[in-house]
C-alpha cells in the first residue's frame, strides 16, 4: 500500500481536501494528514481524521507526537507528500527553505518526492514572486501542477484555482507509477527544441514565442525509455534534461548544421519552431532616422524537408505544425509535403507558446488521431510510448 502524507494549506481550496482524501482511499492509498494552523479556519482537524482513518497533525510542539512519531520519521515514512492546496504563502515559504510550523519543518527535512497543488487569486498566482517561487520549486525538483483557469471564490476569474482532485490524484498515480522499461535502449534520438533567433543587427533580432518547453519534455520521456538522446535547442534558459546531450544554437543555419552533425539517428523529432527566414545582419546597431530601414528576407534551410532528404534519414522522422487557423487541413498537407513519417500538430493562437498544457493531433499515413489538453510533460510521455512502439514494429 503507497503512503501519501497529504499537507493541507490555509485557503478556500481546503474544502476539496476531503474529496481528494476520499478518492486516495479508494484506490487504496493510505492517507496520513498535516494541517497548517490557517488551514483550520476553513476544514477541521476531525472531518480529515474521519475520512483519512488515521491521525491528524497539527504542530510542531506536541509532546505526545513527537514522542510516538517525530517530525523526521512523519515525513520519510510517506511514498509521495503531496500539499494541496499550496498558497502563495506556503510556497513561498518552500521556496525559501523556511521550517517555521510542522508543514514547512516536514518539507525541508525529508527526501520524499513532492508534488504541489497551488490554489490562489488570479493576480497573486501570476506575481512575479510567485512565478519566480514556483520557478524554484520546479528546478528544486519539486512537481508544481499548474492550477485550473476559472471564476474564483473572490469573484474574480482566470488561473489560480486548485486542480480538481480527480486531476490531483492522476498527477500522484503517475509520480508513483513503476519507472517505465528501457524500451528504447541502445536508440539513438534526435530531438530539436525552443525558436531560433535571426541577427538584424547587434542588439535585434527575428524570433518567435516558442518556450522550448515541450521539445524539452520530449527528449526527457525520451531518455526515461533508455534512449541515447541528442537535443540540439534553440536559445532558451531551461535546465538540460536528466542523461540528455544538448546542443545549443541560435539560427536556423546553426540549428541545421547541428542536426546534420548528430546523424545518425534511428528517429528526429522536430519540434523546433525555427525561422523561416534570416536577413544578411548590420554590423552595427541600425539607429532610427528619417527613413525606415529595409530589411531584405531570404530563406533559411529547411531542416525537416533535408532531413528526409538525407542519406542519413531516420528511420521514423516526426515533424511538429503549429498552427492558428485550418490545423489539420495544413498538417496533413505539410506531412506530405516534407515527406515526414507523422507529424504532430497544434493550435497555438492560445496559450500554448510559453504554457504548460498542449493539445495536440498526431498525423500519421494511417489518419489523425486527436488528443485531449494534457500537461506537455504527458504529451511527451504519450508520443515516446509512441515512438517506441514504431521502432519495435520496425525491427
Amino acid at each position: 500500500m503507497k503512503r501519501i502524507l497529504l499537507i493541507v494549506g490555509g485557503g478556500i481550496a481546503a474544502y476539496k481536501a476531503a474529496e481528494l482524501i476520499r478518492l486516495l482511499k479508494t484506490r487504496g492509498y493510505a492517507v496520513r494528514c498535516v494541517m497548517t494552523e490557517a488551514a483550520h479556519h476553513f476544514v477541521t482537524p476531525m472531518t480529515l481524521a474521519a475520512l483519512s482513518e488515521d491521525k491528524v497533525y497539527t504542530t510542531l510542539w506536541d509532546l505526545k507526537d513527537e514522542a510516538e512519531m517525530g517530525h523526521i520519521q512523519l515525513s520519510r515514512e510517506a511514498d509521495l507528500i503531496v500539499v494541496a492546496p499550496a498558497t502563495a504563502d506556503l510556497m513561498a515559504r518552500m521556496t525559501a527553505g523556511l521550517a517555521n510550523d510542522l508543514a514547512t519543518t516536514l518539507l525541508l527535512a525529508t527526501d520524499t518526492p513532492v508534488l504541489v497543488a497551488p490554489a490562489m487569486n488570479v493576480r497573486m498566482w501570476g506575481h512575479a514572486a510567485t512565478v519566480r517561487n514556483v520557478a524554484q520549486l520546479r528546478a528544486d525538483s519539486v512537481t508544481v501542477m499548474t492550477p485550473d483557469e476559472g471564476i474564483m471564490a473572490c469573484g474574480e476569474y482566470g488561473p489560480g484555482r486548485l486542480p480538481e482532485p480527480p486531476a490531483i490524484v492522476a498527477a500522484i498515480e503517475a509520480m508513483l507509477a513503476p519507472a517505465p522499461p528501457k524500451r528504447l535502449a541502445g536508440r539513438h534520438i534526435l530531438v530539436t527544441a525552443g525558436p531560433t533567433h535571426e541577427p538584424i543587427d547587434p542588439v535585434r533580432y527575428i524570433a518567435n514565442r516558442s518556450s522550448g518547453k515541450q521539445g524539452f519534455a520530449i527528449a526527457a520521456a525520451l531518455a526515461r525509455l533508455g534512449a541515447r538522446v541528442t537535443l540540439v535547442a534553440g536559445p532558451v534558459t531551461l535546465p538540460t534534461p536528466q542523461s540528455v546531450d544538448r546542443i545549443d544554437v541560435e539560427t536556423a543555419r546553426e540549428m541545421a548544421d547541428a542536426v546534420d552533425r548528430a546523424l545518425p539517428a534511428d528517429a528526429a523529432v522536430m519540434v523546433a519552431a525555427v525561422a523561416d527566414w534570416h536577413v544578411e545582419p548590420s554590423q552595427q546597431k541600425i539607429k532610427k532616422g528619417d527613413a525606415t530601414p529595409t530589411l531584405t528576407l531570404a530563406e533559411n534551410p529547411d531542416i525537416l524537408a533535408t532531413l528526409a532528404r538525407s542519406s542519413h534519414r531516420p528511420r521514423l522522422l516526426i515533424g511538429f505544425a503549429a498552427e492558428t487557423e485550418r490545423v489539420l487541413e495544413h498538417a496533413v498537407a505539410k506531412r506530405i509535403r516534407k515527406t515526414a513519417d507523422w507529424i504532430v500538430a497544434n493550435d497555438v493562437s492560445g496559450d500554448v507558446m510559453g504554457g504548460a498544457d498542449n493539445s495536440v493531433h498526431l498525423v500519421t499515413e494511417a489518419g489523425v488521431e486527436s488528443w485531449e489538453r494534457l500537461p506537455k510533460d504527458a504529451v511527451a510521455a504519450r508520443l515516446a510510448d509512441r515512438i517506441a512502439d514504431a521502432l519495435e514494429a520496425a525491427s
